[in-house]
């Protein structure tokens, strides 16, 4: 995993929405099959603000941001059905969304701004991943293995994580989405 370096006083930061059980648990278990090394270090999730390292004086205004994206998000539904990879780009293998992409998206948008802005590698792609720095066959593997999985939930909230220096992934606080859903057509 790429890792943008961090000094004494900052601290490594990502914004995601956790996947709930039991499907974390099927995630993290065929993570783990394949011998991916971080599949017991990050928890299942579909990334909205991939690894950022910010200064530990900027964290109250992180929260403060993530509170007021929260607080403009209504819940909503996600649908997660079958894989897909990146690869030749990169090699991933991640179960893909079907519903909740456009809301990703939006969360995406308004979480990478003010104190959080920053430019992407990579355009931005809700998934969750089941399978990175593995072996080409381990990623078939992933590929095949996971290829009718399903799971359907509700995202009510998003996460703020902070890396460890043991490589782990830890969940620090959550943020309640609480806008109003948009009335239905």
């Amino acid at each position: 995993m790429n890792l943008p370096p961090r000094g004494p006083d900052q601290a490594r930061i990502g914004v995601a929405i956790a996947i709930p059980a039991p499907y974390a648990g099927q995630l993290q278990e065929a993570r783990s099959r394949v011998g991916d090394p971080l599949a017991d270090a990050i928890p299942p999730h579909i990334t909205v603000i991939g690894p950022t390292v910010v200064d530990q004086s900027v964290l109250p205004a992180v929260a403060e941001h993530l509170e007021k994206v929260a607080a403009e998000t209504a819940p909503f539904r996600v649908h997660l059905r079958g894989t897909a990879t990146f690869r030749p780009v990169s090699p991933v293998v991640f179960v893909a969304l079907v519903e909740g992409i456009a809301e990703c998206e939006l969360v995406e948008q308004l979480a990478r701004s003010g104190v959080l802005a920053q430019e992407l590698r990579f355009s931005y792609h809700p998934h969750v991943t089941v399978a990175h720095e593995v072996s080409e066959d381990a990623l078939d593997e992933a590929f095949a293995a996971m290829s009718d999985f399903e799971a359907v939930f509700d995202v009510t909230e998003l996460w703020q994580y902070e890396h460890g220096d043991d490589g782990v992934w830890r969940p620090q606080r959550s943020f309640p989405l609480t806008a109003a859903a948009a009335p239905s057509a």
